[in-house]
């Protein structure tokens, strides 16, 4: 049975922390996976990495509509084109922030079979997993933001936590 998880807002530093490889799939991991994927949907999002529930593991999990994926260790094999698009967070709620990234990649990973696949995204798949990506990184989409949108940011978001 899986469970819905909290998801770590932004300033909580599990954000920003580079997450870890993982060494096999295992029962803990599935579980992880599954926790991850009911607390998305829950969420209504997309997209969600681990680091965004409190682990700091290489995992994600996406549906975009066609069947979750379920990938540890992603790595980018091949970046094509360039596609400029809003995208939201679950971890930074109600900011949309135009984020450039490549339209068509191809990335490797371990699949929840624990199989080496190799996954040819493009459009809004190809973006969710390089925003998947960015979170294992420590990296989140504020910092897409311009430097001025960015400090009118960190007030509102400031203002609202003391609030």
């Amino acid at each position: 049975m899986s469970k819905i998880l909290e998801i770590k807002q932004y300033s909580n530093q599990v954000l920003r922390k580079k997450s870890h490889r993982v060494k096999k799939i295992t029962e803990r991991e599935l579980r992880i996976f599954e926790n991850m994927l009911s607390t998305m949907h829950h969420a209504s999002g997309i997209g969600l990495a681990a680091p965004q529930i409190g682990i700091n593991e290489d995992l994600f999990v996406i549906d975009i509509g066609e069947g979750p994926i379920k990938l540890a260790n992603p790595e980018i094999v091949k970046i094509k084109g360039k596609d400029v698009r809003e995208e939201g967070c679950l971890s930074v709620p109600d900011i949309l922030v135009k984020v450039a990234r490549p339209y068509e990649i191809i990335v490797k990973g371990i699949n929840e079979q624990g199989k080496d696949v190799e996954i040819k995204a493009k459009g809004l798949l190809a973006r969710v997993i390089l925003h998947e990506i960015d979170h294992l990184n420590g990296k989140l989409i504020v910092d897409y933001m311009n430097l001025f949108k960015k400090l009118r940011f960190k007030v509102c978001s400031r203002k609202s936590r003391e609030s």
